[in-house]
């Protein structure tokens, strides 16, 4: 045997050896045997350091078993080693689309660039256009992909979902994928995940139960099922097919959190009044629910007026001190950076103010925004597009008081002034798939702006007609032509000039506010408050929306009172107020320096805001229902004090007193006897509670 033909025998094994070893890999994956198939492709990427493939299908792996991050490293390192692996560039693509990310369409198209035949890329190309309201893209790229193969099943199901979405309840697509392969469920998984990113989130769920009758092995499928239940509500069916997931070896964040959230779930309790359920911790309940209930009956009472519409189902609102339990309430849910509430239908989910750090949002409000979608997905049967549901929210909230919703921030001015505000019948993709970092706060600001703009133009009448054509599956395009009359270019073209025309006050003059300010703060801080005065002087008005940490009417507030010119600092606060101003330290040094100007009146109105910021304030609620007394407001000192109580008082004997002599005052013996008597429990030798007893025996 000569030395070359030796050579070729043994590179022959050794290729032989290595398919051998990546067959076995692969069946290990495929028989579900996740750790054996690790230890051997590690072994295969070991052995062979410069094969970009074994490190790609070793990423699908990781993919597969939830760890995005390993995955995503794999990947880059096969293109490090092949620059154009079609393969690498589709798992990357695999990676952003799970976040929502745009690199998604790039990278799958750089794949297609690499590899014309990937199947996989042009199918997942068709998904990220459903996903961004592009049916018409979608079917493009669906139509691509069977071109390749007619057995690209998610293709099909790309073509009857759009026929879904359109209003074609019996189409044909899933029955031939079905035909094609029995026990192939991805389709219908794949409709229902487009149907839940619409929020119809029943019809989502029937889309995963089909699914798990042709495949009942499909984990994912049975996890989404889950998850989708649990936010309608049904927790113990939701319980019962995540704990089916978890038995079974599918424990992704979203299986493994959210049975965590359900276990936790023993430490809240629920109030069912009339056709509100109110779920809240236990720790905070006693203190909560007077003002979330209040406010839940006034703001529905006011839209089954507005809407004229009323709901044929119960609303359930849930209320997290635990800003990661909201987190995984609405995991994988688009859009919701930052966020704090969510809708699922008749379900709301929102943290709770004590979740978050005092005046960094308005619970109120909040509330309100999320009803707003109850609404507004009720009488269109969740046939809306998102920008609208989230712009009637957004205009609801400051249709409740002028102080109420979200300013106008610095990014928004910047998109405004850089012209990137989406076309009007293009805005859903700011909040699906944002291509810029603060895009979704910028389309629900522009989203809200087109509905004041359409109320202002047309009338409110006529945010009511658009809602109600959404609801026959009409487009955006089609909505603006019918109810305003007009092309949906010209309506971009209005509505950005006048946008333009409100914001360019501000924007021209942004950089002598920021420098001026800026300056300010220095001779504050300095010591030269008179200073500070006079070079805020001509900027405050400039930017008049502003109220975050380091607002200049804060700064001014303290210039003046550093100057002893109360009477100015309280004229700053009242404009910081009005403006939609939420810190609780800034509205409390209001209502004492009102009150010390004796306007009690007003200083109760301070202290009021203060409760639909940061409720969980003892000295808060004694200061209010003190006033409120004062005025003659006896159920509002009743509830005030009532909250004082509830947010555990040290001195619970004067705590128990004050409502004592709330109750009294609103002609309520039996309850001001009861709270007397809990006052001398505390303190036996409390002289006043002994007094008022005596009175009241008398």
């Amino acid at each position: 045997m000569t030395r070359l033909f030796q050579c070729v025998v043994v590179l022959c094994a050794a290729a032989a050896l290595q398919a051998q070893t990546l067959e076995r890999a692969e069946a290990q994956r495929k028989a579900r045997n996740y750790e054996e198939a690790n230890k051997t492709f590690r072994a295969l990427v070991a052995a062979n350091p410069k094969n970009a493939e074994y490190r790609v299908r070793w990423g699908r792996l990781f993919l597969e078993r939830f760890n995005r991050a390993d995955a995503n490293a794999l990947f880059l390192e096969a293109l490090a080693i092949q620059k154009d692996h079609a393969g690498a560039l589709l798992g990357l693509a695999l990676v952003a689309a799970d976040s929502y990310e745009t690199r998604a369409v790039e990278f799958a198209e750089k794949a297609l660039a690499s590899d014309p035949k990937l199947v996989e890329a042009r199918e997942l190309l068709a998904r990220l256009a459903l996903e961004d309201s592009n049916p018409a893209k979608a079917i493009e790229e669906a139509d691509k992909a069977l071109a390749i193969s007619p057995r690209a099943f998610n293709a099909m199901a790309i073509h009857g979902i759009v026929e879904w979405l359109d209003g074609k309840q019996d189409t044909p697509w899933f029955a031939k994928i079905v035909a094609a392969d029995p026990h192939y469920g991805q389709g219908y998984a794949l409709a229902g995940h487009i149907a839940v990113l619409n929020r119809r989130y029943e019809e989502g769920i029937a889309f995963y139960r089909k699914a798990l009758e042709v495949q009942p092995d499909l984990w994912s499928a049975r996890s989404q099922l889950g998850v989708q239940l649990m936010r309608l509500g049904e927790e113990g069916e939701a319980r019962e097919e995540l704990e089916n997931c978890y038995a079974n070896h599918f424990r992704d964040d979203v299986t493994t959190n959210t049975l965590r959230l359900i276990d936790s779930y023993k430490n809240f309790v629920t109030f069912k009044t009339g056709n509100i359920i109110l779920k809240l911790h236990k720790k905070e309940a006693e203190l909560l629910r007077p003002y979330f209930e209040s406010e839940l009956k006034r703001a529905m009472a006011t839209y089954e007026k507005k809407y004229q519409l009323k709901l044929t189902r119960p609303v359930q609102l849930e209320v997290y001190p635990d800003h990661e339990d909201f987190a995984v309430r609405t995991m994988g849910m688009p859009g919701l950076g930052g966020v704090l509430g969510v809708t699922f239908g008749y379900v709301v989910a929102m943290d709770s103010p004590s979740g978050r750090p005092p005046g960094s949002f308005h619970w109120a409000s909040t509330m309100w925004h999320e009803l707003s979608h109850v609404y507004v997905l009720a009488a269109t049967n969740h046939r809306v597009p998102r920008w609208f549901t989230e712009g009637m929210a957004v205009y609801e909230e400051t249709a409740v008081s002028a102080e109420w919703g979200d300013r106008l921030d610095p990014h928004t001015l910047s998109a405004i002034k850089n012209k990137k505000l989406l076309p009007v019948a293009e805005l859903d993709r700011g909040f699906v798939r944002p291509t810029y970092p603060e895009q979704v706060v910028v389309s629900y600001f522009q989203a809200g702006r087109i509905c004041s703009y359409i109320a202002k133009r047309w009338g409110y009448d006529k945010l009511l007609a658009m809602m109600h054509d959404f609801g026959t599956e009409a487009s955006t395009a089609a909505v603006i032509r019918k109810d305003l009359g007009m092309e949906p270019a010209d309506f971009d073209r209005d509505f950005l000039a006048t946008v333009d025309a409100e914001t360019r006050k501000t924007i021209d003059g942004f950089d002598e506010w920021r420098d001026k300010l800026k300056a300010a703060v220095a001779l504050s801080r300095t010591g030269k408050p008179q200073e500070a005065i006079e070079k805020t002087e001509a900027i405050r008005d400039l930017y008049p929306e502003f109220v975050e940490t380091g607002n200049v009417y804060e700064l001014r507030a303290e210039a003046f009172l550093a100057t002893n010119n109360k009477a100015a600092a309280t004229a700053e606060l009242e404009r910081y107020a009005k403006a939609g101003g939420r810190n609780p330290a800034a509205l409390k040094k209001l209502a004492t320096l009102l009150e010390e100007a004796h306007r009690p009146v007003d200083a109760a109105q301070a202290l009021d805001r203060i409760t639909y910021i940061f409720p969980v304030d003892q000295e808060l609620h004694q200061r209010l229902g003190g006033l409120w007394l004062d005025q003659g407001n006896r159920e509002g000192a009743i509830r005030e004090f009532t909250a004082a109580l509830a947010s555990k008082p040290l001195d619970l004997a004067a705590s128990h007193y004050n409502l004592a002599r709330a109750y009294r005052s609103a002609d309520r013996p039996a309850d001001a006897k009861e709270q007397l008597l809990l006052a001398l429990e505390a303190a036996p030798g409390f002289r006043p509670a002994q007094r008022m007893l005596l009175e009241l025996s008398r």
